[in-house]
C-alpha cells in the first residue's frame, strides 16, 4: 500500500513543471566571493603554504632507476634524525636523478634543524651535502642592488661589571638567601662584620647561582631567568623558559644552559635551551627526559665545545653553530660516564667490561677526535673521573673485585697528563673509599678512608720522578668531607650533617692540624676565592633550627657567628683569573715587604679597640668641624673690609703676626712675703 501512495507522489510531481533557477536577463551579481564564501575562503590552501618546512639538499649521489631505492633509504635514515619527513621530491633528467632533491618536514623547525646539522655533511669521498631552506632561494634572489646602512643600535650601559674587583681592602662579596628565600642580600666580607652591598625581597623564587668569573648573578622565576650585574645589580639580561629549575653557564660566560621539565614537546624541544647572554636569543633547544645528572652538557675549558652522553652515544657540539662537531656524534658502546680535562681540549670518557674485552679509559684530543692514551682495567665494578683543577693531572678511581678474594679494592690510576706518552701510576687502597680530592694548584691529594669510627686521611704527593709518596695519614678523623682551599696548601675536613659539624684546619706543606673546632649541625663549607677565609653554615633546607652562617681564617680561628632567620644558601661572588703573568705575580711576591708596612698599618687600624660606631662618629665629627672651619675663614676674609672701617684703617688681622711692631713690657706681680727672725738662724 506504502509503495502504491509513493508512486502515485511522484507521478504527481512529474505532471508539474520544473522551477527555474537561472537569473534573469537585467540581474546583477553584486556579492563578492569573500563576503558569500569567507568561511570557506580563509581555508584555502596558499602557494606558498608549507616552503617553510622544506629544504633542498645538493650534492647528492646521480643514480639511474636500480640504485634509486637505496639512495632514497639512506637520504631518509640521515634527515629523518631532525624530524618527520612527509613528502620527498627526487628530480630525474635521462634516466638518473639529478643531484639534487626536495624533502618536506613535518613542521619549520625541523627543515631549520636539518640544514644546521646536516649542511657539510660527507656522505663518501665525492659527495659533501649543501643544505638549504627552500625559502633562503627567494630571500637571496631579491636582495637589493643597492647598499643600505644598518640601523645603529643604541648602547646600553650596564657600569662598570667587575667594580667589586676595585675595592681597595680587597674585599669578596657573597650572596645571602634567608627568611625561607624571601629576601637575598649581597654582602661585602669584612673581618669585623659583613658590609651589606645590596638587599632586596623576592628577588628569586628559589635560588641564586653566580657566573664562573662572577659577572652575573642569576636568579629564578616561574617564567624564566633573570641576569643582574654592575655596581646597583642592575638586570642585564632575561631568558623566557616557564618553569625553569635549574641553569649552568659556559666557562666563558658567553652562553647559558637552561632546563624546565614543563615545555618538552616532540616538535619543538624546549626542556633544555642554550642562550646567548650577550644578545639573549636562544641558540637551540634540545629534548631531555631526566635532569638527575645536572649538568647535562658538559663545556670545554675554553667554552668552544660542549658534549652530552646518551645510551652507547657521545655527541660533542661547537660554537657558536651548536651543530655537531664534524656533523655526527661518536659511537661508544656502553660509554658510562665522561669529563672535560680543565686546562685542554681533551675528554676523558670510560667504558665498562663486556664479556672478554676489558673496561677502558679513554682520553680524546679534541677536535682531532684522536685518542691519545687507552688504559685497560679488569674486573671493575666502577670508576669515577677526578681532574686536577689545572689538568695537569688526572686520578681514575677504579672499585675492582679481584679474582679469588671478597669484597672491592680501591685503585687510584694517577695520569700524568704533562708528560709524554701519559704515563700512569697507581695507588691501592683495601678500606672503603669515603672521598677524595685534589690540591687545586699542587700535585698532592687527600683520601678519606675506613669505616666509622676510624676514619682516615692520607695525603699523597706525585714527584716528578715517577713516584707517588705518602705524606701523612691522620687516624680517627670525625670527617666524610674534604674542601681545600682555592689556592691550594690549607684544607678543612668536615662531619657535615650526621656527623654534627666537627673541623679539622690543616696545613698540608708540614701535615699539621691548625685548629679542631665544631660548627653542630653544618650542611655546607664554602671558601672564599682567595683562600684568606671560610664560611661554615647550617641551611634551613637540610635543618629547621640553629641556622647561620660562621666567617673563619683559613687557620681556623672563628671571626663572626652570623644568625638570620631562616637562613637557606650562602655562595661566595667567583672571581675572574687575574690578567697578570707568573713573571709579574713573581715579583710582586719578592717585593712585598714594600707593601708590608701599608698592611700593616690597615691590620692596626682593624685590630683598634674603638669600635666602629665610634671610629664613625670620630670621622663624622670632624668632617662637619672642618666644613664649620672653611665656612667660618670664608666669612672672616669677606668680613676684612668692614673691619678696616670700624678701626680707622688699621689692619688688626696682622698685629699679631708682625714681630718688628712688637714693644716688650716687664710686669712683676707680688706673690708673697715671708719674714725670718734672725735669732733662729743662730
Amino acid at each position: 500500500m506504502q509503495s502504491t501512495l509513493d508512486m502515485a507522489t511522484g507521478a504527481e510531481f512529474d505532471e508539474e513543471e520544473e522551477p527555474l533557477f537561472s537569473d534573469t536577463e537585467d540581474f546583477v551579481d553584486d556579492i563578492e566571493d569573500d563576503e558569500l564564501l569567507s568561511d570557506v575562503l580563509r581555508e584555502k590552501p596558499l602557494e606558498a603554504d608549507g616552503i617553510d618546512s622544506v629544504v633542498v639538499v645538493d650534492n647528492v649521489p646521480q643514480v639511474g632507476p636500480e640504485r634509486v631505492e637505496k639512495l632514497k633509504n639512506v637520504i631518509h635514515k640521515i634527515f629523518s634524525k631532525f624530524g618527520k619527513i612527509t613528502n620527498e621530491f627526487y628530480p630525474e633528467a635521462d634516466g638518473a636523478t639529478k643531484g639534487y632533491i626536495f624533502l618536506e618536514y613535518a613542521a619549520p623547525n625541523h627543515a631549520l634543524e636539518a640544514v644546521k646539522n646536516a649542511d657539510g655533511y660527507k656522505l663518501d669521498k665525492q659527495h659533501t651535502f649543501r643544505v638549504n631552506l627552500f625559502t633562503d632561494f627567494d630571500k637571496y634572489m631579491n636582495i637589493s642592488d643597492e647598499w643600505e646602512t644598518p640601523e645603529k643600535q643604541p648602547f646600553k650601559d650596564f657600569g662598570n661589571m667587575r667594580h667589586w674587583i676595585e675595592d681597595q681592602d680587597c674585599r669578596d662579596q657573597y650572596s645571602v638567601i634567608y627568611e625561607s628565600g624571601e629576601r637575598t642580600a649581597i654582602f661585602a666580607n669584612d673581618a669585623k662584620e659583613p658590609i651589606v652591598s645590596e638587599e632586596r625581597a623576592r628577588w628569586t623564587e628559589t635560588y641564586v647561582r653566580w657566573s664562573p668569573k662572577g659577572t652575573y648573578l642569576a636568579t629564578f622565576h616561574q617564567r624564566g631567568i633573570a641576569l643582574w650585574g654592575g655596581e646597583k645589580f642592575k638586570q642585564i639580561q632575561r631568558f623566557s623558559h616557564q618553569g625553569v629549575s635549574l641553569i649552568d653557564f659556559s666557562p666563558c660566560e658567553r652562553y647559558a644552559v637552561t632546563f624546565s621539565p614543563l615545555m618538552d614537546t616532540k616538535e619543538d624541544p624546549q626542556a633544555i635551551i642554550i642562550w646567548d647572554i650577550l644578545t639573549g636569543q636562544k641558540k637551540r633547544g634540545f629534548h631531555c627526559e631526566s635532569s638527575a645528572h645536572w649538568p647535562i652538557f658538559k663545556w670545554s675549558q675554553d667554552g668552544k665545545f660542549f658534549a652530552r652522553m646518551t645510551q652507547d652515544t657521545l655527541s660533542i657540539y661547537e660554537t657558536p653553530s651548536m651543530g655537531l662537531l664534524d656533523k655526527k656524534s661518536l659511537k661508544i658502546n656502553g660509554i658510562k660516564d665522561f669529563s672535560w680535562s680543565p686546562g685542554d681540549n681533551i675528554i676523558a670518557f670510560w667504558v665498562p667490561e663486556d664479556k672478554d674485552i676489558p673496561a677502558r679509559v679513554t682520553l680524546m684530543q679534541l677536535p682531532s677526535r684522536q685518542e691519545i692514551r687507552v688504559r685497560n682495567l679488569f674486573n671493575v665494578v666502577d670508576c669515577k673521573l677526578h681532574w686536577q683543577r689545572n689538568g695537569d693531572y688526572l686520578c681514575v678511581k677504579v672499585d675492582r673485585t679481584p679474582k679469588g678474594t671478597q669484597g672491592v679494592v680501591t685503585n687510584f690510576e694517577i695520569f700524568r697528563m704533562r708528560e709524554k706518552q701519559v704515563p700512569v701510576d697507581v695507588v691501592e687502597m683495601k678500606e672503603s673509599i669515603i672521598a677524595f680530592a685534589w690540591e687545586p694548584n699542587g700535585s698532592k691529594f687527600a683520601v678519606l678512608h675506613g669505616e666509622s669510627p676510624r676514619i682516615n686521611v692520607s695525603f699523597y704527593h706525585v714527584k716528578n720522578n715517577g713516584k707517588i709518596e705518602l705524606i701523612k695519614m691522620f687516624d680517627k678523623q670525625q670527617a666524610n668531607s674534604i674542601f681545600w682551599s682555592p689556592q691550594g696548601q690549607f684544607m678543612v675536613l668536615a662531619g657535615l650533617r650526621s656527623m654534627n659539624g666537627a673541623l679539622a684546619f690543616v696545613d698540608t706543606s708540614d701535615c699539621t692540624l691548625m685548629n679542631i673546632a665544631e660548627h653542630y649541625m653544618a650542611s655546607d663549607v664554602e671558601w672564599d676565592p682567595t683562600g684568606r677565609y671560610v664560611v661554615t653554615s647550617v641551611s634551613w633546607w637540610s635543618h629547621k633550627v640553629d641556622n647561620a652562617y660562621w666567617l673563619w681564617t683559613f687557620q681556623g680561628r672563628l671571626l663572626q657567628k652570623n644568625s638570620k632567620d631562616r637562613f637557606c644558601q650562602l655562595l661566595w661572588r667567583p672571581r675572574p683569573p687575574s690578567l697578570l703573568g707568573n713573571e709579574t705575580i713573581k715579583t710582586i711576591k719578592k717585593d712585598l715587604k714594600k707593601y708590608s708596612k701599608i698592611f700593616e698599618q690597615k691590620d692596626r687600624l682593624s685590630q683598634s679597640k674603638a669600635s666602629k660606631e665610634l671610629v664613625d662618629k670620630r670621622r663624622l665629627m670632624m668632617e662637619e668641624y672642618r666644613s664649620y672651619r672653611e665656612q667660618a675663614m670664608q666669612t672672616y676674609t669677606e668680613q676684612r673690609e668692614l673691619r678696616l672701617q670700624l678701626r680707622g684703617g688699621v689692619a688688626t688681622d696682622e698685629l699679631d703676626s708682625n714681630v718688628e711692631d712688637w714693644e716688650e713690657e716687664t710686669i712683676e706681680f707680688f706673690i708673697n712675703e715671708e719674714i725670718i727672725p734672725l735669732g733662729d738662724l743662730e
